[in-house]
């Protein structure tokens, strides 16, 4: 599952969402450079090449990660990260794993599994750009689908870090794991004490895929968390605002750090 592992410091644990890969995750490698943390990219089951037996349900996945982890850092006290689908893995291990982590960080997590159980704001483009579109190549599509505010610059990141790893996912393992895409119980469920660590989590305002109300329900249990909901932000928040992420991002590293 570890795909790959940058720089120095106290450790990053970056999981991506559903159907893509780390690449969606890595443009915050700077800012968490910067802040003087080591990044550990995590590659989903489904990303090529698939293990013969890959787990295939979200429980199973979990499961997977928190053994993963445990043989990678030992007692090395860490920090995770999890975007839209990881934000619930980054849920579950942050929990099963309290003794040794540092923080937790979701960026559009799901925090109810099924869409059908979402509650979800309209559908809505806030600027669209022909440009932007034709920035996005063969993604263009895809890409007009998903985004709120369409700029030349967040169509070229969906065209080289989203389009390609969504090409090559591994459609039958992925439909296995949507039809059993619950945890077997929700982690602020499973472990009720509130969590006291550093929490940072980040919505789209107008995501229509994860919503933001959902997590903000959770917020008496995460007794040290900033929630931040951003205008302008669909599904692909770090792309369309990428200041604002990132300072937020630094501000959770250093409060880890005080």
């Amino acid at each position: 599952m570890i795909a790959q592992e940058n720089g120095s410091g106290r450790a990053l644990v970056l999981v991506h969402g559903f159907g893509v890969d780390h690449r969606v995750v890595t443009p915050l490698d700077a800012a968490v450079d910067a802040a003087g943390w080591r990044r550990v990219y995590v590659d989903l089951p489904w990303v090529p090449p698939v293990a013969e037996g890959a787990p295939d349900s979200t429980q199973k996945i979990a499961d997977a990660l928190v053994a993963e982890l445990r043989g990678h850092f030992g007692e090395e006290p860490f920090a995770i990260l999890g975007n839209s689908f990881g934000g619930m893995l980054a849920r579950h291990v942050a929990h099963e794993m309290r003794d040794q982590m540092l923080g937790l960080a979701t960026l559009v997590g799901a925090f109810v599994p099924y869409t059908a159980d979402r509650t979800l704001p309209e559908r809505l483009i806030l600027r669209e750009d022909e440009e932007a579109r034709r920035a996005a190549g063969v993604a263009a599509a895809d890409y007009a689908e998903i985004a709120v505010v369409q700029s030349a610059a967040s169509a070229r990141a969906y065209a080289e870090l989203i389009a390609p790893a969504a090409r090559a996912a591994d459609e039958d393992l992925m439909a296995r794991i949507a039809s059993d895409y619950a945890l077997d119980r929700e982690p602020e469920a499973e472990h009720p004490e509130p969590f006291d660590l550093p929490s940072l989590h980040v919505f789209g305002r107008q995501d229509q895929v994860t919503g933001f109300e959902d997590g903000l329900a959770l917020r008496a249990h995460y007794t040290r968390g900033t929630f931040a909901v951003l205008d302008a932000g669909g599904h692909n928040v770090h792309l369309e605002r990428p200041a604002l992420v990132e300072a937020l991002v630094t501000d959770w590293l250093a409060r880890m750090d005080a």
